[in-house]
């Protein structure tokens, strides 16, 4: 049981970093690989910071910021550096992996004996598993609530047409260029963010931790997207979370079935190449409906 609740909170954490590519990679429609480094950089922020004696909840806020100035540096090198989309994140996550080994000053640094946010008193009472559902609900909770306030308002409806149609929201007086760098702003503050959650979930932040992560955050948009279909906006946000939960129970049957955990990035690689193709085999032969409705 206490394995599954587990995999729940994993998932909620790993959710926050579904929901950053979200932002990136569905609405502004922005292949981002600074994911990988932006990762780690906020994991290595949040655990430097708390062996330096800050407090936990602060070395997450500073994880995020770590996160956003990430995402900053690949805005401004894709918009005024005119830079292709994938070169501009590939140069920020190759830089962030010297950066990141500055941080904690080595490849690995540990947070044994150190506090973390899954420690707070007020979750002394329950079970050591339960602690990573209780923190993944609550954040998460309130990274959705503030980002849908966000994209109800003006800047996010402009942010919204700008990811639409870079043509249509010039004619509409929006920068779409300014757009572009919010939105990589926005979207990799939350992966820093996630990566300095789990960080401290798992206990140490590594410098190769963020490796593969870029296909965990689609995986969890894309089974989200098959699981539920046609969603609004909101919605969509919520159905990124379950998928990332999802991926974590698919990942705990692997692991329970008795394949290595070094086969993980493949079965990974394998669980989003068929959350892909799936939905378009079941488009042409209508698998679906068939089984509804029965082979005639």
């Amino acid at each position: 049981m206490s394995l599954w609740v587990s995999a729940i909170g994993q998932g909620l954490l790993y959710g926050i970093l579904g929901i950053g590519l979200f932002v990136t990679f569905r609405i502004l429609d922005f292949p981002d690989m600074t994911v990988e480094g932006t990762f780690p950089f906020g994991a290595a922020v949040a655990v430097a910071a708390i062996t330096h004696g800050v407090s936990p909840l602060l070395a997450s806020v500073l994880a995020m910021f770590a996160g956003m100035l990430a995402g900053l540096c690949t805005g401004l090198l894709a918009t005024k550096g005119h830079m292709p989309l994938l070169i501009a994140g590939i140069l920020t996550m190759t830089a962030l992996y010297s950066i990141n080994l500055r941080v904690m000053g080595r490849a690995n640094l540990s947070l044994l004996n150190q506090p973390n946010l899954f420690a707070a008193k007020f979750l002394a009472a329950m079970p050591d598993y339960l602690s990573s559902v209780v923190v993944g609900l609550i954040v998460v909770t309130v990274v959705i609530i503030l980002l849908i306030l966000f994209l109800n308002t003006e800047i996010g409806q402009g942010f919204i047409a700008a990811g639409d149609n870079r043509t249509m929201a010039r004619s509409l007086g929006i920068n779409p260029d300014n757009m572009q760098i919010l939105g990589l702003v926005v979207g990799n503050g939350l992966i820093g963010l996630s990566g300095g959650l789990v960080a401290q979930n798992n206990g140490y932040a590594d410098v190769s931790m963020g490796t593969g992560v870029i296909v965990i955050g689609l995986a969890a948009i894309i089974i989200g997207e098959v699981m539920f279909g046609n969603l609004t906006l909101s919605e969509r946000l919520i159905a990124v979370v379950l998928g990332s939960i999802v991926y974590r129970f698919v990942i705990q049957i692997v692991l329970m079935l008795g394949f290595n955990a070094d086969d993980l990035k493949l079965v990974s690689a394998v669980v989003l190449a068929l959350a892909i193709i799936v939905p378009q085999i079941d488009e042409r032969l209508h698998l679906r409906r068939t089984l509804r409705n029965g082979v005639k």
